[in-house]
């Protein structure tokens, strides 16, 4: 998020359409260089946490958890720091996004402080998803 561009924004809302329950430490997956990306009523993109912080473009991420494929509900604006919510509970916040499955989803990077799995946090299909706006950092 940049405090100097960015107003306010709707909260981007979805549901879960599949749990995953994998970890890998050697994924391998590259940090786009958009810091933000729109996304469409009905799209499906999965959601992986990660406990890398680099955000310089073309990081590369490795340790991850996978939570899941979300079907978004509305079309929005997803942020870097955008908060995650799954389950009704705060997952972490937005680091960026990987596009090696583009163009059928992309990989939704979530902050965390340990790679988390759906199971990990109790995840269902039509759990609801949210990705609201962050705090200016």
């Amino acid at each position: 998020m940049n405090p100097g561009e960015d107003g306010a924004k709707r909260i981007v809302r979805g549901r879960l359409v599949k749990v995953l329950t994998h970890r890998r430490d050697n994924r391998g997956m590259t940090l786009e260089g958009f810091t933000s990306r729109c996304v469409r009523r009905g799209e499906v993109h999965e959601l992986v946490t990660t406990d890398h912080t680099e955000t310089a473009a073309g990081a590369r991420i490795d340790r991850v958890g996978f939570l899941g494929f979300v079907e978004i509900g509305c079309g929005g604006v997803i942020d870097r720091g955008d908060e995650v919510w799954a389950g009704g509970r705060r997952v972490g916040t937005v680091l960026g996004f990987d596009a090696c499955h583009v163009p059928n989803h992309y990989n939704i990077l979530v902050s965390v402080p340990e790679p988390l799995t759906g199971p990990g946090l109790g995840l269902a299909p039509e759990a609801e998803v949210r990705f609201a706006q962050g705090e200016p950092s």
